[in-house]
């Protein structure tokens, strides 16, 4: 079975790479996208407070020109939430340029403390998002007098949260884009081989039953040329062309047997050629069945048992089909039983369920055949196998869709037993005074006319 779905597998395997790769781009694009999405966001935020904070204190610094002023908000580090620069030109201030609410008085770049629109920037190795703009005029009390010069106030906040948010944002993103493709992988490799399977399958058996078709027709094709070549070569005597007619008609019919099954079969397989379902007595089939085999029985000094129980013994599925069945089951049983042998048929209710049963005393079904019998064209070689090997296949049909269930096993009788159930239909229109006597007779081998007992 792997060896004959080894191209599924590629084929599958092919798929789920180009899928996944497929998920994964579209994944990295809409992952970036929902990390810029985040980060700005996070970042409006940022200024919003940065644009609220400025106005405040852009309001009230004024008031208080003192390096109190801008220190009220706790000496803390650049880990607070809020900073503040107050930053004058050189030489304004003698102890220094800025003042700052940062502890250690940690100085804003030079690079930034003329911006004024919101931006992110390194201070000591921090980030932080900051604003500026200008005071005018600002007095400032050094202890010894006041100092009055132009001043811009900067506002800061440490937007460190917002780069871990960024980090822990991708770093969820990888593990679940990881588990997603994994997902998307194996997924797509398991319904790609569920689906391709049966398809692959489907088709392998096609090509074995063109093969096959085409193996079986060819047989009688060629006796039938080469009869029409030698009876054209040159001219024979009336008996040499009655024989070679008789092969050529005996060919014929074997051409169009295997013709007839094999329509038959191709109708099967669609639903414009499955009759519909009704209730069908199968006491009733398997006795007309069993008339007509009765002369092959006497032909062949096979002895042929029949056996109907107590009916009702209703199915669901089709008359016509059904009568196939059993004959493809007798027809089986009589090529396979010896001379003087026994093949014996019966029909009976065992609880909800019909169950007819054909076996004979023929040398039976080895066990390694059994998993083959119902193959197209499979033929048992080694017991000298029969016909073109489409009976049972034939068989299999009708059960399969009148949901029938087999049984096959080893007979009482040393050959093979083929049984089949069904359920059984328990809603018939008559009622149970008029239910049909359970009936048997048999067929003896030697050349009487059968008889009911």
């Amino acid at each position: 079975m792997n060896r004959r779905l080894e191209r599924v597998n590629v084929a599958s395997l092919r798929v789920a790479l180009i899928s996944t790769g497929l998920v994964a781009a579209v994944y990295a694009v809409v992952a970036l996208l929902v990390v810029v999405f985040v980060t700005n966001n996070l970042t409006a935020q940022v200024d919003s407070r940065l644009a609220s904070s400025l106005a405040l204190y852009e309001h009230h610094l004024p008031r208080f020109p003192t390096t109190g002023g801008v220190s009220d908000t706790g000496q803390g580090g650049l880990d607070s939430p809020a900073l503040i620069w107050v930053i004058f030109p050189p030489g304004v201030l003698p102890t220094g340029t800025q003042l700052t609410t940062i502890g250690d008085r940690t100085a804003l770049p030079a690079a930034d403390t003329g911006m004024t629109g919101p931006t992110t920037t390194k201070v000591e190795g921090v980030d932080v998002r900051i604003v500026g703009t200008s005071l005018g005029i600002v007095g400032v009390d050094t202890g010894s007098g006041t100092v009055n010069g132009p001043a811009r106030l900067v506002v800061g906040y440490n937007v460190d949260s917002v780069a871990q948010a960024r980090s822990s944002l991708i770093a969820t993103e990888a593990v679940a884009g990881v588990i997603l493709l994994l997902l998307v992988f194996g997924g797509t490799l398991v319904v790609g081989r569920r689906v391709g399977a049966p398809i692959e399958l489907a088709r392998q058996r096609q090509l074995e039953f063109t093969a096959d078709a085409s193996h079986e027709l060819r047989t009688p094709l060629a006796v039938i040329e080469a009869q029409t070549s030698l009876a054209l070569s040159q001219d024979r005597d009336p008996v040499w062309y009655r024989n070679a007619f008789q092969r050529v008609g005996s060919e014929s019919k074997r051409i169009r047997r295997l013709v007839d099954d094999l329509l038959w079969l191709a109708r099967v397989d669609t639903l414009e050629g499955r009759p519909a379902a009704e209730p069908v007595e199968v006491g009733v089939v398997v006795r007309q069945a069993a008339e007509r085999f009765a002369a092959v029985a006497e032909s062949r000094g096979i002895t042929l048992q029949v056996s109907v129980g107590l009916g009702p013994l209703a199915v669901m599925g089709s008359s016509e089909w059904l009568d196939r069945l059993i004959g493809v089951l007798l027809d089986n049983a009589f090529k396979y039983a010896p001379a003087g042998g026994v093949v014996a048929v019966s029909v009976a209710a065992e609880g909800n369920r019909v169950r007819l049963v054909v076996e004979d005393s023929g040398p039976g079904i080895p066990d390694e055949e059994r998993p083959k019998i119902f193959d197209r064209f499979h033929r048992a070689e080694a017991q000298g196998g029969y016909g073109s090997g489409l009976g049972l296949a034939i068989a299999d049909a009708v059960v399969r869709h009148t949901h029938g269930r087999w049984e096959v096993n080893t007979s009482d009788l040393g050959g093979a037993r083929m049984a089949v159930s069904w359920p059984r239909v328990l809603g018939d229109s008559r009622d149970q005074g008029e239910l049909e006597a359970p009936v048997s007779w048999t067929v003896p081998a030697a050349s009487t006319p059968p008889g009911k007992a």
